[in-house]
This record gives structure tokens, C-alpha cells and sequence, in this order.
């Protein structure tokens, strides 16, 4: 199984364009890496390829993957899988339209959200919208199988939905030719029982690093009014992803999704090193790595 990370940042990117941080304003000079917003790519067999998300960046992103870009058949991509309705995955979507027959998985209140896009997009060319929890997975073209698990019941704050624990998902994605299996979960709340279970026996895992440490703040809007994003697990601290990860001695362990606050943008920060030192991974876009 091949994945590609084709964006690394939370929503807004890195920098972002309204922050003049210290940390936005050395990624402007050059003195720290941009990076896109978060979406992944993968693939079984190197031709059919499966995003992970769809980012606002997407079109850019695609043009500088050289294995996504479209051949005499056509693009490679077959289609999208979603996490939540959060506005940073999914309206790279509306760049897509024209490809007939891609297949959009979602849970079934993220797919309720989107059903505006669905008469847009569909004058262009038919689309196959596929509800993500479907008993017992579904198998994506080149070989790999998946199955999707409930993360958090956290609405999308532009979507005055019903309560459902399905708004924020997770997915085991498993190659079945080479057994490599990938947990891919950028967005976390809490570390869930059903994440335990979706990592055990994995050989990767894609895990959101939004902020390192509790208190940060993910956005310049929420740091002007004292406001921390409580909603987002830290990499840190006793309750954080990176203790929770020690259970889970085997997989090879990346983080994506940081937020411009985040020190693990910085190589030169202790934060980064001490991450690092644990043994997971914090790549630039465009990474690739092989399960």
C-alpha cells in the first residue's frame, strides 16, 4: 500500500493568510516549510488511487503528485473518502467535478450535509455517493478493504445538524495483497475505545496532530478572544495521542493536520525533537511512505 500526504496543515494552511505569527511570518520568508491543507492519498497497486479527504487545496496538491496526474485513460483517482463535513475536507470536492464515476464515501450525516453539492456537481458528470458504515466495509478498486468507525458526535458549526456520533469518523484501510494496514484518523477530539480497536494489529497510522500541547489555540481568530480549541486531543501530556500511542508499540506512527500554533511545525523546537525521539513522524507534504 502506497500513501502519499498530499497537505499537512489544519484548516486555513500554513502560513495562514490573516495570522502574522511568529511561526506564519518565518514560513513566509521561507525560514520554515508551507504547508497545504490536510488530504492523503492511496493506492493498492499504484493505479487506482483513493484521496483521503478532499482539501481546498486539492487542485494544487494533484498537479504536484506526478502519480496522480491523469494519463490517456484518464485520472487514476476513483474516488473520495471523508471523515467529517468540516469545510477544509471537503470543498476541494467541487474542483473534482467532470471525472464520471467517482465514488464519494461518507457516514451518513456527512453525506445528509452535502447533498446541496450533489445537483452542482452531477450537471457535470455522475457521481456514486456511498454511505461509509456500511455492514461489514466496503472494498475500494486495487485490492484494498475498509471499514469506517465513529470518532466523535462533534457537528460541523455551519451545520445546525441532529446529534449523530457518526460527524467525525475514522477509517482501517487494509491491502490485502501485502497485509499493510492504515488507520487514518486527522481529526480527534478524544482518544475512543474504537480508535483502540481500529490501531491494534495496524502497521500505520495517519493520526491528527492539530496542537501539541492543551491550550493552544488553532486559529488567530480564537487566540484574539482567549479562546483554546478544547475540542482537539494534544499530541502531549499524560492524556494525549503520543501516551495513548505507547499501547500500541508496532505501527509505524505519522502526524498531520497541524495547526499554525503548533511548535511540531518548527524542526528547531523541543516539542519537535521530543516527538521525533518517540518515534513518530512528522513529514512535509508531499511524503510518501509504503505499509
Amino acid at each position: 500500500m502506497k500513501v502519499v500526504l498530499l497537505g499537512t496543515a489544519a484548516g486555513g494552511g500554513f502560513p495562514r493568510w490573516n495570522c502574522a505569527c511568529a511561526r506564519c511570518s518565518a514560513a513566509r520568508d521561507g525560514k520554515l516549510p508551507a504547508r497545504t491543507q490536510e488530504c492523503a492519498a492511496v493506492s493498492g497497486n499504484s493505479r487506482d488511487w483513493w484521496l483521503l479527504n478532499a482539501s481546498p487545496d486539492l487542485r494544487t496538491q494533484l498537479n504536484a503528485t506526478p502519480a496522480l496526474a491523469p494519463g490517456p485513460g484518464g485520472t487514476p483517482v476513483r474516488g473520495v473518502l471523508l471523515t467529517d463535513a468540516e469545510p477544509h475536507h471537503v470543498t476541494g470536492l467541487t474542483g473534482l467535478y467532470g471525472a464520471p464515476g467517482l465514488k464519494i464515501y461518507a457516514s451518513p450525516p456527512v453525506l445528509a450535509a452535502l447533498s446541496p453539492l450533489h445537483l452542482f456537481l452531477e450537471r457535470h458528470a455522475p457521481w456514486e455517493w456511498e454511505d461509509s458504515f456500511t455492514e461489514g466495509g466496503f472494498v475500494l478498486a486495487g485490492g484494498l478493504v475498509v471499514s469506517a468507525r465513529a470518532l466523535g458526535s462533534r457537528a460541523p458549526g455551519h451545520i445546525p445538524g441532529a446529534a449523530d456520533d457518526r460527524w467525525v469518523t475514522a477509517y482501517r484501510i487494509e491491502d490485502l495483497a501485502s497485509g499493510g494496514v492504515l488507520v487514518y484518523a486527522p481529526r480527534l477530539g478524544e482518544w475512543t475505545p474504537a480508535l483502540d480497536e481500529l490501531i491494534a494489529g495496524a502497521t500505520g497510522v495517519l493520526l491528527g496532530g492539530t496542537l501539541y500541547a492543551a491550550g493552544e489555540t488553532d486559529t488567530p481568530v480564537r487566540a484574539a478572544r482567549g479562546r483554546t480549541a478544547s475540542w482537539h486531543l494534544p499530541v502531549s501530556g499524560a492524556d494525549g495521542s503520543l501516551a495513548a500511542l505507547t499501547r500500541h508499540p508496532g505501527p509505524r506512527v505519522v502526524y498531520t493536520h497541524f495547526a499554525s500554533a503548533n511548535p511540531l511545525l518548527d524542526p528547531a523546537t523541543d516539542a519537535y525533537a521530543s516527538v521525533t525521539a518517540a518515534g513518530a513522524e512528522i513529514p512535509l507534504d508531499g511524503a510518501e511512505f509504503v505499509l
